[in-house]
Formats: structure tokens, sequence, C-alpha cells
């Protein structure tokens, strides 16, 4: 499962909206990286903080080109893409026991048009994503022992990141502006707990995305999200046992009408580490409970909330040089059905692309009213190659309710709940290792069933999504 967690062609020809623009950011982007990487292999690589250099600076700028034909997405036009640039700066000062670091993301898009997608997913301009004080203390209780503390504004990837995560695939990021404490103890129990106010990214308004206009993010006390994990290693250290408590609560603001979601979610995890010759496994279970509005409006019933999510996924790694893992996964997200309780499962802030799919302008498959059972095959053929492919049949978990996260929805459930199947997987190169990679998503959605009998189904056709990207690093 660890390689899970690191990170065919479309039919026709795809419209290219503002590609002039598109083509001359993409162009500009594109120099500016490779100048970027090439002064940081000139200089010997990344620098790195240490006693004698307490200064850490390490930044990156990737370029993407996205396409989708066939579009799943109701009342949507047929054809999409998007050329995305998002480059990334990272500064600390670390003179011990304290610590000084800032990040700042510059997410941009280009060429998209009134019908296609885009959203704060794919711009925040200068944003300021990371700003904050840390502190490290040894031996807190007793040796090896050891307390890290960090307050101010910082991204998080917590537990299986099914929950809270700082998403890479998408071309914004999560940030969360409070208070984190991390505890690791001599027989290796990992203890974290955190209060945060979620990053709000602005601006929101369609033509201000397609301006890659400028305004801050901002965080209140309107959304709050907090809790904490434990962890500790299986008996002979080839895994980890984890538990997690995560809640999220939010109200209305003057200008944000919200379900005022309170949300709690508590899981439980075991993984093992995949070996050469041997099975692994992960299984993940996480129950969420609170209550939620039915609708934006004040006056809206408050249900309760009954929802989980479960994963399973076993693998088996062949003692080979390209060291290829087989793996069988299963996920189930509840949807909601009808009747006074709201049983759609929130994944909150979660990534999706490691267990499910791209995020991006396909972003088809999320935590949410799903049950999938795929294959998944994984290799890395050199230390500059890795790749995978999986394949995975697809149903709603509830048959009356909007699938996934696409928008389709038979609100009859004459449609039943089976919605055709999704082939996809990736390829990522180091052109000139932790320098220059290259990365290559591809994804088809075959609709059947719901995706296509549905009465708010998009009748484009089979869903085609490609991406190259070219990441620089310094």
């Amino acid at each position: 499962m660890s390689a899970n967690l690191q990170q065919d062609h479309p039919r026709g020809t795809l419209d290219r909206r503002g590609s002039g623009t598109s083509r001359c950011a993409f162009l500009l982007a594109l120099g500016a990286g490779l100048v970027l990487g090439g002064t940081a292999a000139a200089q010997g690589g990344p620098a790195a903080g240490s006693p004698s250099d307490p200064i850490t600076v390490k930044g990156s700028v990737r370029v993407r080109y996205e396409a989708l034909e066939g579009q799943f997405r109701p009342g949507r036009s047929p054809r999409d893409d998007l050329w995305s640039v998002r480059s990334t700066l990272f500064a600390e000062w670390n003179p011990g026991p304290f610590r000084i670091a800032g990040e700042v993301y510059d997410s941009r898009a280009y060429g998209a048009g009134s019908g296609g997608v885009l959203t704060t997913g794919e711009v925040n301009t200068l944003e300021p994503v990371q700003l904050y004080l840390a502190a490290d203390i040894d031996r807190p209780l007793g040796d090896r022992s050891r307390l890290s503390l960090q307050a101010g504004r910082f991204t998080l990837n917590l537990g299986s990141r099914r929950l809270v995560a700082a998403d890479d695939y998408r071309n914004t990021t999560n940030g969360y502006t409070g208070v984190r404490a991390d505890l690791r103890l001599a027989d290796r129990t990992n203890a974290t707990v955190f209060y945060t106010l979620p990053q709000q990214r602005r601006p929101e308004a369609p033509e201000d995305l397609r301006n890659n206009s400028f305004e801050l993010d901002r965080e209140d006390g309107s959304q709050r999200l907090y809790g904490g994990y434990v962890s500790r290693p299986l008996p002979g250290g080839a895994g980890l046992a984890e538990a997690g408590y995560v809640r999220f609560r939010e109200t209305d603001t003057r200008d944000r009408a919200t379900r005022d979601r309170d949300l709690r979610s508590v899981s439980a995890r075991v993984i093992t580490d995949p070996m050469p010759g041997r099975i692994d496994y992960e299984l993940e279970l996480i129950r969420q409970t609170g209550h939620v509005r039915a609708s934006l409006q004040d006056n809206a019933p408050v249900q309760d909330v009954r929802a989980w999510f479960a994963h399973a996924d076993a693998g088996y790694s062949f003692a080979h040089p390209w060291r290829p893992r087989l793996s069988v996964e299963y996920d189930r997200a509840t949807g909601d059905d009808p009747g006074g309780r709201y049983t759609r499962f929130d994944t909150l802030f979660g990534m999706r692309r490691a267990d499910l799919a791209p995020a991006g302008i396909y972003a088809a498959l999320g935590r949410t009213n799903l049950e999938t059972l795929g294959l998944r095959l994984e290799a890395t053929p050199s230390r500059r190659l890795d790749v995978f492919a999986t394949g995975r049949a697809l149903w709603a978990d509830s048959a009356r309710d909007s699938f996934s996260t696409t928008g389709v929805r038979d609100p009859s459930g004459a449609s039943g709940r089976f919605a055709g199947y999704q082939f996809e997987g990736r390829a990522r190169y180091w052109i000139r290792p932790d320098v220059l990679r290259a990365e290559l998503n591809a994804a088809i959605l075959r609709k059947e069933g719901l995706l296509a009998e549905a009465p708010n189904a998009n009748p484009s056709g089979d869903t085609h999504y490609v991406s190259l990207a070219l990441t620089a690093s310094f």
C-alpha cells in the first residue's frame, strides 16, 4: 500500500479554447522551471539546513495540460481542457530547537471556457499556505522520545490521508491555521493532536478564477477541524495499527450559507508493509456521526448523521528487479437514502488520487456514495521510472443519491446501482533525478447503468481523460 500513497488517448480532436494564451503561459513557466532546475543541479541539489547553515530553501514549478472528452457532469459541454501552473517556494530557519518556516503557493490556470470545470481546486494565486513557528523537544518522556510543537499556518497529512490531507495532484493544496503537537515514544508509539481553522480558498467567483485574480484565503471560527491520531507498530515491526478521531464543525457567515455540518469521524486502521515474496494488506473503517441541516435554508430541519466508509486491499509483491505488486482493492462509502437520517459519507479534506482517481478536471470518484472493486498492478522498472495501472467496477451505494462526485442522479432509483467501469494509470519518469520529472496520467470511464441512464446523465459517451505534467524542483 505504501507505493500507492506515493503518488489510452482521448478520442477525436479536443476543444482548445484560449490556446494562444495557455501556450504562452506554458512556455514561460516551462522555461522558468528549467532554469531553476538547472541552477539547483549546478549548485549540487537542494539546500538543506544544518548546524553551520540553518537555512533551508526549496521550491518547484509544475506545468500541466489536462484534456477530457465525453464529459460525465450533467449540463457541461462534452469537451474540456486546461493548462495549469503551480509554483511553490519554501524557506525555513532552524537554529534549534525552534524553527520558523513559510511557504507560498502560486496556482494558476489558463484556457478555461465558461462550459469547463474551473474551481478553487485549480486557482489560488500567491497564497502563503504555510507560515509557522515550531519547536522540537528531545526526551520529554525519557530516552528516545521526542515532542514537536507547531503553531501558525501549515499543511496536514494525517493517518491514511483519507480525511485530512495536503492534496498534491490537485493544482492547489489544503492549508490549516492553528496548533499541532506530535509525540514519539521510545517504543515507536506516535500521537498527534491538532486544533485548526481550515483555510477557505479565495476568490470563488468564476470570472475571478478565469482571470487568476489575487485574494488572500481566509480562516475563521465558521469552520473548525480538530482531533487526534495514535499509532504503534504491529508485532515484528512490519506495519502499524492506528486509531483516529476528527471533528469538523461549520456555521453560516454573512456571505455564505452552509448546512451547519457537525461531523465526528472515528477511524481504525491496520496496515502492513509490502515485502518481496509476501502478502501485505490494509484495512480501514471510518464511522461518521453528528448532524447536518437538510438544506442551506435557515429553517431546514436538522438530520442526524449515520455514515461510514471502509477500505480493504491485499497485495503480493514479486521478487523481481522491477518490484511488481499486484493487489485487489475494495472501497465503500455510504450514500444517502430517503428518510430522517443523513447517511452520505463526507471525506472532508481527504485526498483521492492515491486510492481512486485523478483530481483536476476529472475528479469523477470520491469517497461518497460509492462501492468499487478493483485490481491494481504497480512497478518500479528503474530508479527513474515508476508506473501503475488499475481497473475497477463501479456501483453507487444508494441508487437514489448522486453517484460519487459526478453529480449524476436518479431520484427514483430506477437506473439501478451499477455505474460502469474505470481504467486508469500513471507513469512518472525523472528526466534529471531530483531536478526534473515528467508525469503522464490517463483514465477511461466507461458509462453504464446509472451513469448512462439517469435522467440527468450527460449523453456525450464514455469519458477519456489524459494529463501530462513537467515538474522542476530546486
